[in-house]
């Protein structure tokens, strides 16, 4: 059910356990959010393609369709809502593919659901920034912060909002490098227990969506720098 009172927009909540699932609505909610909350997967992706919400919470082991395939269908859709997904907490892998399929964050169960709220907040926080600036521009790479495209020559790259603030982060310090834990500050707005795993995963999608024009330069032992 949708609720009323949502000044920050509707969030779509999918999660087939009562209790986790009221939970969260009852967070969301009290912090101003609409939500619409369905069981399984099959009926969360309809809903997401009926209701375009302004960011989906997805449970990853759900009946019907899984959080992972809910996501990449809406990939390849070019729906990119952000996505938030609820993950047990010794499913790494599952984690690291949700990550791959275009998801902008995680959270694992047990979990505190302010956290969760937080999460959500930043996420939105980085789909609807527009920061002021020049385009940056290093090789073939040119980012717009203003309309928040990137192109690689003439060909437009279509980035998630956390890989491009990711992206974004870099470049507008060229060779500077950054470890894990100061990205997942500045980025995702968590401290180094959120997992640096995350960074990993996330460098990897910008630099294979970029292709050989990559900027992105790994130092071993210390994070990542970009660099023509």
């Amino acid at each position: 059910m949708t609720a009323d009172a949502a000044q920050r927009g509707l969030v779509l909540v999918v999660e087939d356990e009562p209790a986790i699932a009221d939970l969260v609505r009852l967070y969301l909610t009290r912090d101003g959010f609409g939500v619409h909350l369905e069981r399984d997967g099959t009926a969360g992706l309809a809903a997401a393609r009926r209701l375009r919400p302004v960011a989906c919470v997805l449970d990853i082991a759900l009946p019907g369709l899984a959080g992972t395939e809910i996501c990449r269908r809406l990939r390849a859709a070019d729906d990119w809502t952000p996505v938030i997904f609820l993950t047990a907490r010794d499913d790494e892998v599952d984690r690291v593919v949700g990550l791959e399929l275009g998801a902008d964050d995680y959270v694992t169960k047990p979990f505190s659901p302010r956290e969760l709220v937080a999460r959500v907040r930043a996420v939105l926080r980085r789909s609807a920034g527009t920061p002021a600036g020049q385009p940056r521009v290093l090789g073939s790479v040119t980012l717009d912060p203003v309309r928040r495209a990137v192109t690689v020559g003439e060909a437009p790259v279509q980035l998630t909002s956390t890989e491009f603030d990711l992206l974004a982060h870099l470049m507008a310090r060229p060779g500077r490098v950054f470890t894990r834990e100061e990205l997942l500050a500045a980025v995702w707005g968590y401290a180094a227990h959120g997992g640096t795993r995350t960074v990993d995963v996330h460098v990897a999608q910008v630099r294979a969506k970029l292709g050989p024009a990559g900027v992105i330069r790994t130092h071993r032992g210390v994070g990542y720098a970009a660099d023509a």
